[in-house]
């Protein structure tokens, strides 16, 4: 439990359970009391919270991809290379920028002015759906938005499919089946967690930029912020 796949996944069960409670607990009281308000400090720190988390997960789910390919690329290494200062300055890095673009997002929408009895059609305060109800120019929101987006969406994401492509060349030069399953089984679940996820989030705002269709972004947006953190434990345990 002590290895660094497992302190990363420790620290990406917290973020998930965290990520849940800013959106789940004010949905269910939502139907409980059939009451759909939310007051603006109160919407403007679950749209805080959720950005925050939604980025601490990304870029811990990078970080467990460059382990898993230090791992079976440089399995003799592996101890010196992933030791414990590297892991946890892998996650703290991780909050660092997470909390810093989540504060500039929240900043940025407290200087748009929005009309009174504004409706979101969202089950949470979700950046974009926020960003559209402003009643002042957004256009400065939206670059932030989408470069935001796409740098963080884009730039993890690379480094994923750069790890993956070596992994795989390394799983191909294995000569025996059982080495190849066995190598390709301590992936597996890292790469459905990571499918889920990006396919999900990257989909809210990319998928439906063209479109605006506010009811199938909040569709997307209930698998990663909900069905993805709560399949997590399960996909994790069924790699044994």
């Amino acid at each position: 439990l002590h290895t660094p796949m497992y302190f990363l996944l420790s620290n990406l069960s917290l973020v998930d359970i965290c990520f849940s409670s800013t959106t789940i607990p004010k949905m269910l009281a939502n139907i409980q009391t059939q009451s759909r308000v939310i007051t603006y400090v109160l919407c403007i720190t679950q749209m805080y919270f959720s950005i925050h988390f939604a980025v601490v997960d990304e870029l811990i789910l990078s970080a467990m991809a460059y382990d898993r390919y230090v791992a079976i690329c440089h399995p003799l290494h592996y101890t010196v290379i992933m030791n414990p200062c590297l892991c946890g300055l892998l996650v703290l890095v991780s909050w660092i920028i997470s909390i810093l673009l989540s504060l500039l997002h929240s900043l940025m929408v407290l200087e748009l002015s929005f009309c009174s009895d504004s409706e979101i059609p969202h089950f949470f305060c979700e950046l974009k759906e926020v960003v559209q109800l402003a009643c002042s120019d957004t256009f400065p929101n939206d670059i932030v938005m989408y470069f935001a987006a796409g740098l963080l969406g884009a730039g993890p994401l690379a480094g994923i499919l750069y790890s993956y492509s070596k992994i795989v060349s390394s799983i191909c030069a294995i000569s025996s089946a059982q080495g190849k399953y066995k190598a390709f089984s301590t992936c597996a679940s890292h790469l459905s967690v990571v499918s889920l996820f990006y396919g999900t989030s990257l989909g809210v705002y990319l998928g439906s930029a063209g479109t605006h269709s506010s009811q199938s972004s909040a569709v997307t947006s209930v698998m990663y912020t909900v069905v993805t953190p709560m399949l997590n434990p399960l996909i994790y345990t069924l790699r044994k």
